[in-house]
């Protein structure tokens, strides 16, 4: 399994395009690595790059723009509204797929050791890549800024992990390590004070505000009996927040690092914040997002604010994901598109999804070809995916009927289990044909030696197996949702009860259409016991479908004729 890392380096330039682009540059000359976003603030005069790779081709990168922001960005001219210390003020790198945390920062502190000793850059790691647990917290180190380091680097205790104890004018000094992932995130305010912005980062962020005697603003700090200030947690845990204002918008915004979004989510964060700002007398007006996002969070967010309103979250992704941008304004400040701002479908392999990408006329063209693929697998796939969408469609309609307000999350449940199988057979439709095409490519490979000969002869069972477990779980797939199709026929709206009688077709007839299939290819793959056990269960689900299908229909024609 390919390890995956992800590096998101800030770098203090914002306003010129040229050297963003220059760094960037760097990041694309390594082969292997791909550069997934590039957002630049002017107000903020700061960059958030991001790319994914393997991990040796990832450090080389994240080097080589380093190296390039050194010799680009001047340190000593730089004004912007966000915390900074260097040219490249932090390079984080995040664990994305396959490798460990301890071993995402001991690349981290390789590639600090590399920037310390060849660019000669103070370095200082932090998060995971920092074992002394006084300053591996990027806001500690950072006290202070540019502007202070000269004389704090001074310090026996703030001493850089690697490169020069000297602080260097012209590309200061940076920060390299290891974290989780991170969701940077701003809230527009209806306001121009940061003061006031500030209060309610500090009403939310988990560090809270200083405790103060009396005013809580301008009275005594109150310490502990060791002398250090005592605190009045916020409200949102693994939330750090700080208010400023964006002269390039003429608004306030709260700025929050989601530090772990299974704690505090991104729609918990932003509504948190609209509560406080609505206590202080001000208003959100919006929000943005800087960087990337999980697609989790995007489809969290659209279910919460859709069931704030009791409404059916049992609708498809890209509705999900809509209602989270309008609902949070992620799209006031600068459009948000997600096929660039959500991380899965900037990695993902769009080949993977060709068939289901088509529309319905180049489907039905590229069916009818001379072509053997997309076949009667990928079309038994098909048509259990809209099966199961015509039966997610009646619970849709139901939760929100007229009168029916005291069933919606009844209806809603439905709703969001017959996605799930919608999409479960449409990612089958284009894996039936990869599967046929795994044993064509099987079949075309060399047998002129006995070395080849038992090479191909393993890679077309392997290819046969695959092509027998993909129709199977078509099979199991609208099978399953039946089970949805049949209680909207008895419970669903009335109005549509013969589309829930067509969806009982549709599946039933993925079953059968399916089931050809994994019989066409078991009969090719010599493992007997694999395939007498694929097919005996096949045999029962075909058998149940076909009498779940009757039942479904008998209910269906019996409402029809009243």
């Amino acid at each position: 399994m390919t390890k995956l890392i992800e590096c998101v380096p800030n770098f203090s330039e914002g306003v010129n395009l040229d050297i963003i682009k220059q760094i960037t540059n760097e990041v694309e000359s390594v082969e292997g690595v791909r550069l997934l976003n590039v957002d630049p603030g002017k107000a903020t005069n700061r960059t958030v790059v991001t790319f994914v790779g393997e991990p040796e081709k990832v450090i080389e990168a994240a080097f080589l723009a380093i190296k390039k922001a050194g010799e680009l960005i001047d340190m000593s001219k730089h004004k912007g509204e966000h915390p900074r210390m260097g040219a490249t003020d932090v390079c984080p790198l995040i664990p994305i797929a396959n490798i460990t945390m301890q071993e995402t920062a001991e690349y981290a502190k390789r590639l600090a050791k590399r920037v310390g000793e060849e660019l000669f850059i103070p370095v200082y790691l932090y998060e995971h890549a920092q074992e002394d647990k006084s300053r591996n917290n990027l806001s500690v180190i950072r006290a202070g800024e540019y502007e202070g380091f000269f004389k704090k680097i001074k310090l026996p205790q703030w001493q850089p992990d690697f490169g020069p104890v000297e602080y260097d004018a012209k590309r200061g000094a940076t920060v390299i390590g290891a974290r989780d992932f991170l969701i940077a995130y701003n809230v527009n305010l209806n306001t121009t004070s940061t003061r006031r912005a500030n209060s309610i980062a500090f009403d939310v962020r988990e560090a809270g505000r200083v405790l103060r005697d009396g005013d809580p603003i301008n009275g005594k700090i109150i310490t502990d009996e060791h002398g250090k200030p005592k605190s009045i947690p916020g409200s949102l845990k693994s939330v750090k927040a700080i208010g400023w204002f964006i002269e390039e918008y003429g608004v306030a915004q709260i700025s929050m690092n989601l530090t772990n979004i299974e704690v505090t989510p991104l729609h918990i964060a932003f509504d948190e914040v609209c509560k406080k700002a609505a206590e202080r007398g001000m208003r959100v007006t919006g929000s943005e997002l800087v960087g990337l996002v999980p697609l989790k969070s995007m489809l969290d967010a659209g279910k919460y604010f859709l069931l704030k309103q009791q409404r059916s979250v049992g609708v498809s992704e890209k509705e999900l994901i809509r209602i989270a941008i309008l609902s949070m304004g992620l799209s006031e400040l600068a459009p948000f598109n997600p096929e660039e701002r959500i991380i899965e479908y900037l990695l993902k392999d769009k080949s993977s999804s060709k068939l289901a990408s088509m529309s319905l006329f180049d489907f039905a063209d590229e069916t009818a070809s001379e072509s053997p693929a997309p076949g009667g697998g990928s079309i038994a796939a098909y048509l259990g995916a809209l099966g199961a969408a015509l039966g997610t469609m009646v619970a849709n309609l139901s939760s929100h009927k007229k009168g029916w307000d005291d069933r919606w999350q009844e209806f809603s449940d439905w709703a969001e289990k017959g996605q799930q199988y919608k999409d479960e057979l449409l990612k089958l439709v284009d894996l039936d044909t990869a599967a046929f095409n795994k044993i064509m490519e099987a079949f075309a490979l060399s047998k002129s030696t006995p070395e080849e000969k038992a090479a191909r002869d393993k890679a077309t069972q392997d290819a046969t197996k695959y092509a027998i477990e993909i129709p199977f779980k078509v099979m199991k797939a609208a099978y399953g949702s039946m089970t949805i199709i049949k209680a909207m026929a008895e419970t669903g709206n009335p109005n549509s009860i013969s589309d829930a009688g067509v969806a009982a077709l549709c599946a039933r007839s993925a079953v059968i259409g399916a089931f050809m299939n994994v019989k066409i290819n078991a009969s090719g793959y010599r493992d007997k016991a694999f395939t007498e056990a694929v097919i005996a269960e096949g045999n029962e689900i075909e058998k149940k479908a076909i009498a779940l299908e009757a039942e479904i229909i008998e209910l269906v024609n019996g409402k029809i004729g009243q």
